[in-house]
């Protein structure tokens, strides 16, 4: 193999042979030689100059800018290339500096500042990631609700929940990361993942699903905050003294449209206050673990009341004792002793426990197991004993009773919004140092930490803190505090100040990040009415989409529940996750080339259980939320996929059809097709004006009708000439063949063939159209109209040439006349006749046509009705109950009527039969053999040519001509072909009776005779043709395949 040295190779600038001076070691340049080369041929030729200057450029239309970019780049071989195939420097500069980012929260504020700042990204995993999946993940479930979740469903029951709800997103955050690490995840976060995954039909619904859930968190953490805020912050002053929840839906209104208007005004604030939130839940959550620490060692000064077993709300009363004038108020109608007081009161006595035990060693039995009850049940101390009375209900008001039902179900949909977050590392993926690293280290690991918080919190209430107040879900029997308050340290008002905040941090990030993503939705361009949504400020702040979030936020706080609007929000997150571990699963099923994340630790297995786990949640937590969430993003998807945008994002679900479609084509070949699954697969050949338009619209209006879009349809078209200089007409014919089919909603697949004939294409076509066993069985076309008319005659032969290639390849072939008479899609048939004219057996397609036409609209009202022709031999009426009966059998309705034609006769009966003259019956023989006699001149003509050498011809010419014509009109009559005087005799005969039958029918189906074995006749054939079709408006020509299409048997 040979060897190559490179070397560096310097230009000569001066004229001296420097070269050679130096004894050969310097080398020459290549640059110098060519230039002194083409100088010697231009002094040889002075007018080639501007042809070798055309010719030695790399470009057809030279550019002097172009020439001196590539001029030094040592490239020259590729340089007609560069365009399309760019040098690998410039290649890796372009990637260097890419950015797919939508303007995204930086970028607001960088507009609003005015300032911008270097695009590098520069967090890391613990800031850019770890961080915020923590502060999304803690929030208003776990410093309002952990408590009563831990004391209503007791501590195995809460591990349970937490434990279920952890996995759930654990599994779900292995799918994330290996999607996130399979490329660049832009603006949009899940969304993008998702979309791109799994299609724009899962992308828009579930995208869709987690804008609403990102909203209704919105309004989750809204009424956490006002719930902080009326009961643990304020004085109970109520705005509407009816109910509490009109107060909730007051002050909640006027908090959202107080973040609003932060949100609209400038996002840097809620940046810049983000690590002040995230430094309350911090706060907090330590000064839970240190209060229980303390409580270990000293208990708290909390203590219940009880009166009996049940558990007092002590808001009105400062000591758990009768003698109490507030407490002795609450129970009795006067202050005094003799007054008359309410019967459990006056039977049972006040007992005060700590709210706080002070020992995490043994946990308290009624701590251990679930206390599910009814609404408005008082809640009691299981251990204690109590005298029973007569209920008042008047008195009840003074314990603490469950506001609702409760149940495991419940609980769990309550809880699962407090693990929801987990996005919050993938959707900063462009601003990370590292994001493939950054992003599954960084929210596996705020995953884990965030279990353990909950699962230590979990031990920590059921072993430090009284059941009867962890089922206080307000903290009624606690002085009216947070129950997770009691245990912090060193005052609650650290938890009731932090939890706030953290509510409101929450709050406003939801109504940031919210608007932020429908305007992802929204320029993706797949939902139409969406797209005013992706418009927005200058500096690109969604406005729009940002009114929207608040107007659906507003309906969550309408709702006027935390417990209420907390199922909502799991519902959605739930179908999200559910989907992010679909896409992983499909990913990795496929095994696409471009699957390569570089998160190794995942399986597909752990996505379907991942999967599955939500998917049983959702159940779990509500089955009728689960199907109301199930029934909208079925309907978005559907939305999409009619009304949608068409995308081309490389999903797996596309993966997943081609892999379901090379599946199905394979069984498809293992066995021929049944009878019974028989359907026209159709080969539509349509023909091409010169501007590339269909020429035959109705073509695809009658495919419609006749397919109603079930089975295979391949409509196809040629172009004459080569594909290098007509590539460009067989795309802009292929588009036209599409929006022809669009226009006419006829669903299939369109081809354009670059051929040098005509006849070459259609018979390519016909040979190979289709894939494995989805290839087609009949072809549909028109009748060539003009074939008279051409003096080239190639219509005819193309026409005859088809027929005989279907035959050959055993296809059937509908051929339609007048076909820019038939119905258009729009139109609609209110009475008339489908006539079938069945003459030989075809396999049964002649009747089945009619029962496909009958199904569509147009042709619904139209009657079917079978004609058959009896012969001389034939039994008309046992005919006619035969072919009832036969039909029966089918389940075809239909009228039968058989015709009697007499069509064996002499031939002078036939010609006489014709009505013709002497002349016009010679003049018919001619017509029909004229290849025949022309054969027989030609051959005379070659022979006496052949002999011209020996023969000297004395007659002229003009007297040689007018004794053959002579001569052939001597011996027409002699030598006609009797066989071509009978097919035009029963032409002529058939037409006559199928005028008289069928002239007023709305569409004549005629079996289609044979092509001629001899090529000669093939003008006499079409003229048979011609003659069965005089006088109808609308026929379609039938030629069955060779094979039975219909059967009797189910």
């Amino acid at each position: 193999m040979p060897t190559f040295t490179v070397v560096p190779v310097e230009d000569v600038e001066d004229g001296s042979n420097s070269g050679a001076a130096a004894g050969g070691n310097r080398p020459i340049s290549l640059g110098k030689i060519f230039s002194e080369e083409q100088e010697a041929d231009n002094s040889e030729d002075p007018f080639s100059e501007d042809d070798n200057r055309r010719e030695s450029s790399a470009f057809i239309n030279p550019d002097m800018d172009t020439e001196t970019y590539y001029e030094g780049k040592n490239m020259a071989l590729f340089e007609e290339e560069m365009d399309s195939t760019p040098m690998v420097s410039s290649f890796l500069n372009k990637l260097a500096n890419y950015t797919n980012l939508t303007q995204g929260v930086r970028e607001h504020e960088e507009a609003e500042d005015g300032v911008r700042r270097a695009a590098v990204p520069h967090m890391g995993t613990f800031i850019g990631v770890y961080l915020p999946c923590m502060q999304n993940i803690l929030g208003v479930i776990l410093f309002l609700r952990l408590t009563w979740i831990v004391g209503t469903a007791g501590i195995l029951g809460s591990f349970a929940i937490v434990s279920m709800c952890c996995i759930c997103t654990l599994l779900t955050a292995i799918s994330m990361s290996a999607i996130a690490t399979n490329g660049v995840v832009p603006a949009g976060g899940s969304y993008y993942m998702i979309s791109r995954s799994l299609g724009p039909e899962f992308g828009g619904a579930v995208g869709l699903c987690l804008y609403l859930g990102t909203t209704f968190a919105g309004s989750l953490y809204i009424l956490g905050t006002i719930e902080i805020l009326l009961l643990y912050i304020i004085p109970p002053e109520k705005v509407v003294k009816e109910t509490t929840a009109n107060d909730m839906r007051i002050y909640g209104t006027c908090c959202l449209l107080l973040m609003a208007l932060v949100v609209f005004v400038g996002v840097k604030y809620v940046n810049k206050l983000a690590l002040v939130f995230l430094s309350c839940v911090v706060l907090s959550i330590m000064a839970t673990y240190a209060g229980a620490i303390k409580t270990a060692i000293k208990p708290s000064n909390f203590s219940v009341c009880l009166l009996g077993n049940r558990t007092l709300k002590n808001e009105m009363f400062e000591k758990c004792a009768k003698t109490d004038v507030e407490l002795w108020k609450l129970f009795c109608d006067s202050p005094y002793p003799n007054a008359t007081c309410d019967e459990y009161f006056a039977l049972n006595n006040l007992t005060e426990i700590q709210a706080t035990p002070g020992s995490v060693l043994v946990f308290p039995l009624d701590n251990l197991w679930g206390n599910y009850g009814p609404d408005n049940m008082v809640i009691e101390k299981k251990n204690l004993s109590s005298v029973p009375a007569e209920a008042n209900n008047d008195k009840l008001k003074n314990y603490v009773f469950n506001d609702w039902a409760t149940y495991f179900t419940l609980l769990v949909g309550i809880y699962f919004p407090s693990v929801t977050g987990i996005m919050a590392g993938s959707n900063r993926s462009g601003d990370l140092r590292d994001a493939q690293r950054s992003i599954p280290i960084g929210t596996i690991l705020a995953i884990l930490t965030t279990s353990f918080i909950y699962i230590s919190f979990v031990v920590l209430f059921g072993a430090c803190i009284e059941g009867v107040v962890l089922r206080d879900k307000f903290g009624f029997s606690v002085k009216t505090k947070p129950v997770i308050s009691i245990l912090a340290w060193p005052s609650p008002w650290v938890i009731v100040i932090g939890s706030f905040f953290s509510c409101c941090g929450a709050g406003l990030q939801s109504l940031t990040g919210a608007p932020r993503l429908l305007q992802a939705i929204a320029r993706d361009g797949i939902i139409p009415f969406l797209q005013v949504f992706g418009h927005g400020k200058a500096n690109g702040e969604p406005t729009w989409a940002l009114l929207l979030t608040v107007g659906i936020c507003e309906i969550g706080i309408l709702i006027a529940s935390l417990d209420h609007v907390a199922p909502i929000l799991s519902m959605f997150f739930l179908m999200c996750y559910l989907f992010v571990n679909l896409a992983c699963a499909v990913q990795t099923l496929l095994c696409t080339p471009n699957w390569r994340p570089r998160f190794k630790f995942y399986h597909w297995t752990l996505s379907f259980l991942g999967m599955s786990l939500c998917l049983s949640l959702m159940f779990i937590s509500s089955w009728i939320y689960a199907l109301v969430v199930i029934v909208i993003a079925g309907c978005i998807y559907k939305y999409i996929e009619y009304k949608g945008a068409v995308k081309e994002w490389g999903d797996g679900i596309r993966g997943l059809s081609l892999n379901a479609a090379r599946y199905a084509l394979i069984r498809l070949e293992e066995a021929p097709l049944h009878t019974k699954n028989w359907r026209p697969q159709l080969l539509v050949l349509c023909k091409l004006n010169s501007d590339l338009e269909v020429k035959h619209p109705r073509l695809l209006s009658f495919t419609t009708q006749l397919k109603a879009g079930k089975g295979l349809t391949i409509v196809c078209s040629v172009l004459e000439g080569t594909y290098m200089t007509r590539g460009d007409d067989a795309k802009k014919g292929e588009q036209n063949l599409k929006a022809a089919m669009a226009a006419e909603k006829t669903k299939g697949f369109s081809h354009v063939v670059v051929s040098s004939s005509l006849r070459d294409g259609f018979s390519i076509l016909i040979q190979s159209a289709g894939l494995g066993g989805m290839k087609h069985n009949a072809v549909l076309m028109a009748w060539p109209t003009g074939w008279k008319q051409d003096r080239d005659s190639s219509a005819r032969r193309n026409f005859i040439e088809t027929v005989r290639e279907t035959t050959s390849a055993h296809q059937a072939l509908l051929v339609a006349k007048n076909i820019d008479h038939f119905p258009g899609n729009q139109e609609r048939l209110k009475e008339g006749t489908i006539d079938v004219w069945w003459i030989v057996h075809d396999g049964g397609l002649l009747m089945l046509l009619p029962f496909l036409l009958s199904q569509h609209k147009v042709w619904r009202k139209c009657k079917m009705r079978i004609f058959t022709v009896a012969q001389m031999d034939d039994n008309s009426i046992q005919m006619k109950k035969d072919l009832q009966m036969f039909l029966y059998q089918l389940r075809l309705n239909a009228v039968v009527e058989v015709v009697e034609m007499m069509l064996s006769l002499p031939l002078s009966q036939m010609l006489k039969q014709m009505q013709l003259s002497r002349t016009e019956r010679e003049r018919e023989a001619q017509l029909i053999h004229d290849r025949n006699t022309a054969s027989h001149s030609a051959a005379n003509d070659k022979a006496a040519g052949a002999t011209s050498d020996r023969v000297h011809m004395t007659w002229t010419k003009d007297k040689l001509q007018n004794e053959r014509n002579k001569h052939k009109e001597n011996m027409a009559v002699k030598d006609i072909n009797h066989s071509n005087v009978r097919r035009m005799h029963t032409a002529v005969k058939l037409n006559e009776v199928v005028v008289k039958k069928s002239c007023n029918s709305e569409l004549v189906l005629l079996n289609m005779p044979g092509p001629p074995k001899n090529k000669k006749g093939d003008e006499n054939y079409m003229e048979f043709l011609e003659v069965l079709m005089e006088g109808l408006d609308r026929v379609l020509l039938v030629r069955g395949g060779g094979r039975e299409v219909i059967t009797i048997y189910s």
